[in-house]
């Protein structure tokens, strides 16, 4: 059994640290890999498990030249599609990973913005 680094780069066998064995981890076909826009999230929470399903709502057009038909128009639309884009079910250990993952790259981003 493998286990990840904290640096994410390298795994380590389950065995003691003297007998352990690291293999370099290399992502593949990323690029081949298409980027998806995410604009919705929902969570559902059982006993040993998480799901996450992640979407993309785009609102529908509302046009007209008054505001009262721009308000009519809104009215009659029954509801707002969210397309699904992927459903994903974690472990409580790796949802927690997964979130300092997120909040690292949230802290690169707003240095990297800082910088500017």
């Amino acid at each position: 059994m493998f286990r990840r680094r904290r640096q994410g780069t390298e795994m380590a066998d389950e065995l003691p640290e003297r007998d352990a064995i690291s293999v370099p981890l290399v992502w593949v076909g990323t690029d081949d890999l298409p980027v998806q826009f995410l604009n919705q999230f929902v969570g559902l929470v059982q006993p040993n498990e998480i799901f996450l399903m992640l979407g993309s709502l785009v609102p529908p057009p509302i046009m007209g030249d008054t505001a009262e038909e721009r308000k009519a128009q809104a009215r009659s639309v029954p509801f707002v599609p969210i397309k699904p884009i992927v459903r994903l079910a974690l472990t409580p250990e790796r949802l927690k990973e997964l979130i300092s993952v997120l909040q690292q790259t949230m802290e690169n981003y707003e240095t990297q913005q800082n910088a500017l």
